[in-house]
């Protein structure tokens, strides 16, 4: 019998709104989540410490465990402490660091794991995927999609601004990363999820022209969909190439030359976007990337992030190393050092007009 359509894993719960902490118990409490109620809380020692205050006493079958940070040693422990708990479900209470290691965690002992994100900062909140660091650096892990994920507004809005402005550079990345996974199809013939493209595309498209600012319900709303329509996309391609182009290849590359001296994951991967995008000769689509980046408090060029022009320009060179066998408009073009300083030079003069 022909295969008719197909089974795409996607969180059972969805709640984006104000308030939405208020009902995490009866989020929790659905019998394909937790039937007895007992839950491993992973938490950190900061917004999640204060709101395990305020949950505690409607989650009485909860066990509280406090993540360090966000290394791979901390979510080996984090499982090492479940082991033995009998748990129904794994909850990440937190940021990003704090969901990675619950993610990482839940799927070393076999849970489900329900997202409970406290900001906005990156496409992780819903990802197959666990970024931490290592001996090495930084490694990403494959983990099963979170089962549920609650994000509630009036906490978000409490969080930092920078959060929500990392997030805003991380969605609208997908424009460009998902141009570069067609550009790898038309030169090389690499295989496009044409569904997982349409989610990441329009997630980032939604951000990128959405007039609301960082305050607003309805902008952070479609910017928390962005997000987990991006995990969705990445699921559902089995990889994070509608996510992951030559923007992050930058980012990455930014990471690894200057450590200690990163920005935030989404300031560096909008300035890759946008460079990017403009690399590939859309000069409109990088002035409108960079004009809404800017809008909402971001950086366009590596000086606004600590850099200097040269530094940016190796980092563009070296980026390639960062993904070996990914094809983007950097391994398109393969420019010269001389040739990369000229092209970054004539988007900034773009951008800065």
């Amino acid at each position: 019998m022909p295969v008719l359509t197909r089974l795409i894993p996607s969180p059972l719960v969805v709640d984006v709104r104000p308030g939405a902490l208020d009902d995490l118990a009866s989020v929790l409490a659905d019998q394909r989540i937790s039937q007895s109620g007992k839950l491993a809380v992973a938490i950190s020692d900061g917004s999640g410490a204060r709101l395990r205050r305020r949950l505690e006493p409607s989650l009485p079958g909860a066990a509280w465990f406090e993540v360090g940070g966000g290394t791979i040693d901390d979510a080996v422990r984090l499982a090492d402490g479940m082991k033995s708990g009998r748990y129904d479900a794994v909850v990440g209470l937190g940021g990003g660091k704090v969901i990675d290691c619950a993610k990482f965690a839940a799927a070393r002992v076999g849970l489900p794991m329900v997202a409970v994100a406290t900001n906005l900062s990156h496409d992780g909140i819903c990802s197959p995927v666990s970024i931490l660091d290592n001996d090495a650096g930084r490694g990403s892990y494959g983990v099963p999609t979170p089962i549920a994920l609650v994000v509630d507004l009036a906490v978000i809005r409490e969080a930092p601004i920078r959060f929500v402005r990392s997030g805003i550079g991380d969605a609208v990345s997908n424009v460009s990363a998902v141009a570069d996974w067609e550009l790898a199809h038309r030169v090389n013939g690499e295989k496009v999820d044409g569904l997982a493209a349409a989610l990441a595309r329009q997630a980032g498209e939604a951000v990128l022209r959405h007039p609301g600012g960082c305050g607003d319900d309805g902008f952070l709303t479609v910017l928390t969909e962005g997000l987990v329509l991006s995990g969705i996309a990445m699921t559902i391609a089995g990889h994070t190439r509608p996510s992951s182009g030559a923007c992050h290849e930058i980012s990455h590359a930014l990471d690894l030359l200057y450590p200690g001296r990163a920005a935030s994951h989404g300031e560096q991967v909008g300035i890759g976007a946008a460079f990017a995008t403009y690399l590939r000769g859309d000069r409109e689509g990088s002035l409108l990337m960079a004009g809404t980046l800017r809008r909402h408090g971001l950086p366009v060029v590596a000086g606004e992030i600590g850099f200097g022009d040269e530094e940016f320009v190796r980092a563009v060179e070296f980026a390639p190393q960062t993904r070996p066998g990914r094809y983007t408009i950097l391994e398109h073009l393969g420019l010269s050092p001389a040739r990369a300083r000229e092209a970054y030079a004539e988007y900034v003069a773009a951008v800065s007009g």
